[in-house]
């Protein structure tokens, strides 16, 4: 058992659903999100730095197109685990903007870290109301 179960009587029951794993799983992929961006920015004048970028739509599609799952609904999603989709950490070495062999474009970098900075308070907003809906289930309603 662990901090996700607890026992009541002999039965194990699950506190949290996958929805709390996939907010956190999220939040990772924010936070290192902001990493890479800020690295970038704070390099911008680095010679021969190259920008950092964090992919995970890529890595999805990857692990999709091996994954298969019976369905008996053609509404059905044709993908059996979503756990093998997570992110990535990658550098652009083929592109090159400034005369000292530096890639950050600063307009794009700040833009994504404005970007970034929405979707991770979005996630930790839901993360807060789930918080705040179990808190509400403990009290009873109160």
């Amino acid at each position: 058992m662990n901090l996700e179960t607890c026992r009541i009587g002999g039965i194990i029951l699950k506190l949290f659903n996958d929805t709390f794993n996939t907010l956190e799983k999220s939040l990772n992929y924010a936070s290192e999100k902001n990493r890479a961006i800020s690295n970038n920015i704070s390099n911008v004048d680095t010679p021969g730095y190259k920008a950092e970028n964090v992919v995970f739509k890529d890595h999805l599609n990857r692990a999709e197109a091996s994954l298969s799952a019976k369905k008996t609904n053609l509404k059905h999603f044709d993908f059996q685990n979503r756990e093998s989709a997570s992110y990535k950490t990658t550098t652009n070495n083929s592109t090159t903007y400034n005369h000292n062999g530096n890639n950050v474009d600063i307009d794009k970098e700040m833009s994504s870290l404005a970007q970034n900075q929405i979707y991770y308070q979005a996630l930790a907003d839901r993360m807060s109301g789930k918080f705040r809906s179990m808190e509400s289930v403990i009290k009873g309603g109160n």
